[in-house]
């Protein structure tokens, strides 16, 4: 179908300003953060937040401001929140403007790169091997156009599209090109919602963020039972009604892990805005902590391990003089207006056209491994990879093999071959009469060697998948040090059987001449070894696997359609930035961790001293008034769990990913939590002196349980912040000086309601919690010898 050159020239200044008018612009919403306002929203109305205020209300009624500093926490849980979360914001939209796909539109003539909300309907727009279909349309014209609808239909085959079929946005071109009129735009599109919903700042499928709701559920139905004894106690004794509020809301506040969540969302935040000064577009959040997770990664070689660019480095004819190989090769860089980086190369060392008239073509697939074109009375012509081309034995032997020789030395080789017939026909090219060997230079990046390095430090297998001969590859990889790449492996003869294919990929590291089901059965067959799976690339041959792998990682110079489905792209295009990537997911895993131990641990003895406290007036014996008063729970919660937890919730951290982050984080806190609870509980029985007793003996025993309690946590703290930095046991000594002022100094001790003035009820709180220290530092023992990894 030939294209009316006023339809291909594209619609003008004044029919675009027409249809803005209208609204039938592509107005969808831009693929990045949630908007401010939802930020907002998620940040203050929190069931956290309003348990606090209740209980705030409730303390505020009593007269006893003092009381309600943990008011503050709502203030203090909001603010930093939505502080973070914007920087991540504007981080992610800057970086996903920029990582964008951005479509080649006719307009007045000419063809300009367009964001996707500023094309309209009836917008004329070209279409090339990689680019991503952006709007639903009608195509105009194609050459040997194939286009990849499996993100819509989960179909994997190509569909070949001609002049009139329609395209779907979602969908993308993995062969030749052409032209497509928009015809739905907007929230109209096929794929608008899907496109709307993936670029989303989310914390979906993250095992850290679903494991802390399983813990927060757990205690959920702790606080039931505890927080209802703790008002039945309180409100059933001889205290006044003000004291016993104070006391219910002692009990209840620090039950809730009020920071937890908060510093989970900050630390993928701020993991987020550190990235992103790294060229680094997070489309989801979970994608940096799953890529610390990750024990294989499979990497392409083109644009991954070497530059994308080449040079042709030298045409060695075979055989019998022949045609004039440089009017050849001219001729056939000139028949596709978006080459691929191979062509290119040759476009540039050849950019004088003869001119010869086009009969047919044969665009590149990664599939095919060949292109070619038909230029009638000037022959028929293929160029693509030799082995592919030529058969094993025969005339073409000879060629093979010098192709060989040369593809050993890291050099990509391809066959200039006469085809004997034209070569859009079904069973092209057939036979082949091979003229030339075309031979092309990849730089390899400068550092690659150190990435790999880096992996192979941390225990990562590195897999180089690459659609390029096995050889070459090989050779490449072995430069790198890769272990085993000297024993490159022909994709062609893996064998297709899962179990079998799985088992020649844990052997081998390189494998060449893969094609695109190939590399997504590949990652499928290492997923079912039980690997978490990254795969990096930067081709449209790439996407299939990309999409399927537990983490894709595109670069930002690739085909778009790598680009969207990719939960990672790195903008610079430095595979180096990879290492970074991972240090940071296991930055946020590891610190949360820390965190989490120390927010449940409090979680654990605050529930099990109310019950403590309780259960006495439940079975007919005198009611034991809660310990600790709100303002001494805030103190606490200050220089034991909060401070500390946000200082190390941000700091650099290099353990490796491990699953089975619930186990382990309550086998730290439930005996920590325990020991603390029955050790602060004798203490203050040992000193209470009954109802009867003076308010002096009163304060002094709750004084007395507060120590007990705080040199307790503060050793829990100390544990958590192992291994010891110099930055660490400074956090751990302003810790404990700033807590034991507040015991020492005249001025707090009033404000806090403090008296350690007794002797002997001090010498009681050090002697409980020296023997809590004794057995805190048993249980982390045993525990990190019950989850020793096996030898």
């Amino acid at each position: 179908m030939v294209v009316d050159q006023a339809v291909a020239a594209g619609l003008s200044k004044a029919d675009v300003e027409e249809r803005v008018a209208q609204g039938r612009s592509n107005d969808v919403p831009a693929r990045a953060s949630r908007s401010a306002w939802d930020i907002v929203r998620a940040n203050v109305f929190t069931r956290i937040n309003a348990i606090f205020g209740v209980l705030f209300v409730i303390i505020m009624s009593t007269g006893y401001v003092l009381d309600g500093l943990f008011g503050g926490l709502i203030v203090a849980n909001s603010v930093i929140g939505i502080i973070q979360e914007l920087r991540a914001k504007r981080t992610l939209d800057r970086l996903s403007i920029v990582g964008q796909a951005r479509p080649r539109v006719r307009r007045d003539g000419e063809t300009v790169e367009l964001a996707p909300n500023e094309v309209v309907a009836d917008d004329v727009i070209e279409m090339g091997p990689g680019d991503q279909i952006v709007v639903d349309g009608e195509v105009l014209s194609g050459e040997a156009l194939e286009v990849d609808e499996s993100m819509l239909t989960g179909e994997s085959d190509p569909v070949v599209k001609e002049a009139g079929d329609q395209v779907l946005s979602g969908s993308f071109v993995v062969a030749g090109s052409g032209l497509y009129r928009a015809t739905k735009v907007g929230r109209a599109a096929y794929a608008a919602r899907l496109a709307e919903e993936a670029g989303k700042f989310t914390l979906v499928d993250s095992e850290l963020r679903n494991g802390i709701n399983k813990i927060l559920k757990f205690i959920t139905y702790l606080l039931i039972p505890a927080g209802a004894l703790s008002i039945y106690n309180q409100l059933s004794g001889d205290q006044e009604l003000p004291e016993a509020l104070r006391g219910m809301v002692a009990a209840l506040v620090p039950m809730v892990p009020e920071g937890l969540v908060l510093l989970t969302s900050i630390a993928f935040a701020v993991g987020v805005v550190r990235l992103g000064k790294r060229q680094c577009l997070v489309n989801e959040l979970p994608a940096i902590e799953g890529l610390a997770r990750v024990d294989v990664v499979c990497a392409d070689k083109t644009g991954t391990l070497t530059e994308n660019a080449m040079r042709l480095a030298e045409v060695r004819p075979v055989g019998e003089a022949g045609p004039d190989v440089a009017r050849v090769l001219a001729a056939l860089a000139a028949t596709d207006p978006r080459p691929n980086a191979s062509l290119a190369a040759i476009a540039e060392a050849h950019p004088e056209s003869p001119g010869w008239p086009v009969t047919a073509i044969a665009p590149f697939s990664s599939a095919r491994k060949w292109s070619g074109a038909s230029f009638g009375e000037h022959g028929d012509w293929v160029l693509g990879a030799p082995d592919v081309l030529l058969a094993v034995d025969g005339a073409g032997a000879e060629v093979r093999a010098e192709a060989d020789r040369a593809g050993s030395g890291g050099l990509r080789v391809l066959l200039l071959a006469r085809a004997e017939g034209v070569v859009d026909r079904a069973g092209a090219p057939g036979a082949v009469e091979p003229v030339a060997l075309v031979v092309l230079e990849q730089k390899i990046r400068p550092d690659a060697k150190d990435t790999l390095d880096y992996f192979a430090g941390q225990q990562v297998t590195v897999k180089v998948i690459s659609g390029d001969n096995a050889a070459s590859v090989g050779a490449v990889a072995a430069t790198l040090g890769l272990p085993n790449a000297t024993s490159p492996t022909d994709a062609r003869s893996l064998p297709e059987d899962p179990e079998r294919l799985t088992a020649e990929l844990e052997q081998g590291s390189v494998f060449g001449r893969v094609t695109p089901a190939q590399k997504r059965a590949m990652v499928g067959a290492l997923q079912s070894g039980g690997h978490t799976v990254a795969m990096t690339g930067d081709g449209v041959n790439d996407v299939l696997a990309l999409k399927d792998a537990d983490i894709g990682v595109a670069m930002g110079a690739g085909s778009p359609a790598t680009r969207s489905v990719a939960q990672i792209v790195l903008l610079d295009n430095k595979f180096a930035t990879l290492p970074h990537v991972v240090a940071e997911g296991r930055r946020v895993i590891g610190n949360i961790e820390r965190v989490a131990n120390l927010f449940l641990t409090k979680t654990v003895y605050s529930v099990l001293l109310a019950l403590m406290v309780g259960v006495p007036g439940l079975i007919g014996l005198d009611a034991l008034p809660y310990p600790f008063l709100p303002r001494h729970v805030t103190i606490t919660g200050w220089f034991t769990i909060g401070l500390p937890a946000f200082v190390l919730s941000l700091a650099p951290n290099n353990e490796r990913a491990r699953s089975g982050f619930v186990p382990r984080v309550m086998r730290m806190a439930v005996p920590a939590g325990v020991i603390i609870a029955v050790a602060s509980f004798v203490a203050y029985v040992l000193t209470y002196p009954g109802a009867t007793g003076s308010q002096v003996a009163q304060v002094q025993a709750s004084t007395t349980a507060l120590i007990t309690l705080m040199v307790i946590a503060l050793w829990v703290l100390a544990i958590v912040a192992r291994p010891y930095q110099w930055w660490k046991v400074l956090l751990l000594v302003v810790m404990s000086g700033a807590s034991a002022l507040m015991f020492l100094v005249p001025f707090t001790r009033e404000i806090f309601q403090l008296d350690p003035s007794d002797a002997g009820a001090t010498l009681t709180a050090f002697a409980c919690a020296a023997v809590g220290i004794v057995l805190v530092e048993i249980a982390w023992w045993a525990g990190k010898f019950l989850v020793r990894p096996p030898s």
